[in-house]
């Protein structure tokens, strides 16, 4: 039993940790944002976002956070993995939790964040609508994505 099949439920004390493995993700994979809009949404997410979900996480054998999601009801609001740990099936994991703890069903992805689509999509998800803005208007388009009926 490795600590990697432990999902955690972070606390109040672990978001600045949170935040610092979603701007490691981030830089990683949305190379198309600006410096200075990460800047701000991790201001958003360390101050708002973060305390608006339910999280979990999972972690290393030395309890450092290496991936975490968070949901409202039935959506899953972020799923970020951090880059020394990606590919080793965390991202799975942690959707697959979040769709049986939470009852996921539907989330919302960059529409230029072509690894991250290919991913939902091996796991179930199909798009289903498009919006040409993200959540604070941005022009960065985002994808709504929900489950088939069937997984």
């Amino acid at each position: 039993m490795t600590h990697h099949s432990v999902i955690y439920l972070p606390k109040q004390k672990d978001y600045e940790e949170l935040t610092q493995v979603w701007e490691a993700s981030v830089r990683a994979t949305h190379d198309f944002l600006p410096d200075d809009y990460i800047k701000l949404l991790r201001n958003l997410l360390l101050t708002q976002y973060l305390g608006a979900v339910n999280l979990f996480c999972t972690r290393d054998s030395h309890l450092r956070i290496t991936g975490f999601g968070g949901t409202t009801p039935g959506k899953l609001e972020m799923l970020f993995i951090a880059p020394d740990y990606r590919g080793m099936g965390l991202g799975k994991k942690l959707l697959d939790y979040a769709i049986e703890h939470f009852q996921v069903t539907e989330l919302d992805v960059n529409e230029q964040n072509p690894q991250a689509l290919g991913f939902y999509e091996k796991q179930g998800f199909e798009v289903v609508g498009r919006s040409k803005v993200d959540g604070l208007g941005r022009p960065y388009p985002m994808l709504r994505m929900r489950i088939r009926s069937v997984r």
